[in-house]
């Protein structure tokens, strides 16, 4: 079963996760916004996709805190993991969708499995925390190349899909 986390400012990272779910079937009931989402309704999933917004210099989306401190202490082994940001490369390139490799880098040692790595071609920034080996730890959402959104939320969703985990 998915459920779906985020936390979201203006309302961007919301929407995608809207995005996310319908494509994926997900109901409503199984999309949480992490400002007002006890950490203990992860254990009703299997797959985790959590998504926020990268603020500043590389800061989480502010609602993340508390709650990322709370699910480190959640029995994530054995749970997988996706994850999936907002940023804006052309005005941050070095700080691209750091969320996403700050909830990684959080979560590392809890047990969980990461899933949902996404190529790092047709992006003009790479070197942020969310990239590593040439792949960006999760689905990176470019505020400077809205064309290029859709297409790579679509392949990331048929990748989750293709994990058997509905």
């Amino acid at each position: 079963m998915i459920g779906i986390f985020f936390g979201s400012t203006t309302g961007t990272t919301e929407a995608a996760a809207g995005d996310i779910a319908r494509r994926l079937g997900v109901a409503a009931a199984d999309l949480h916004n992490v400002a007002d989402t006890p950490a203990d309704e992860v254990d009703r999933y299997d797959l985790l996709l959590l998504g926020s917004s990268t603020w500043g210099c590389g800061e989480l989306q502010d609602d993340w805190y508390g709650f990322l401190e709370a699910l480190k202490s959640r029995p994530l082994a054995g749970k997988r993991v996706a994850l999936f940001g907002c940023g804006d490369s052309g005005s941050y390139p070095d700080t691209f969708c750091d969320a996403l490799g700050l909830i990684r880098t959080a979560l590392e040692e809890t047990g969980c499995m990461f899933v949902g790595e996404c190529p790092a071609d047709g992006y003009g920034a790479t070197g942020s925390l969310a990239c590593r080996d040439g792949r960006f730890v999760g689905l990176a959402l470019d505020e400077s190349d809205p064309g290029g959104n859709g297409k790579r939320l679509e392949e990331w969703c048929r990748q989750l899909e293709n994990l058997g985990e509905r």
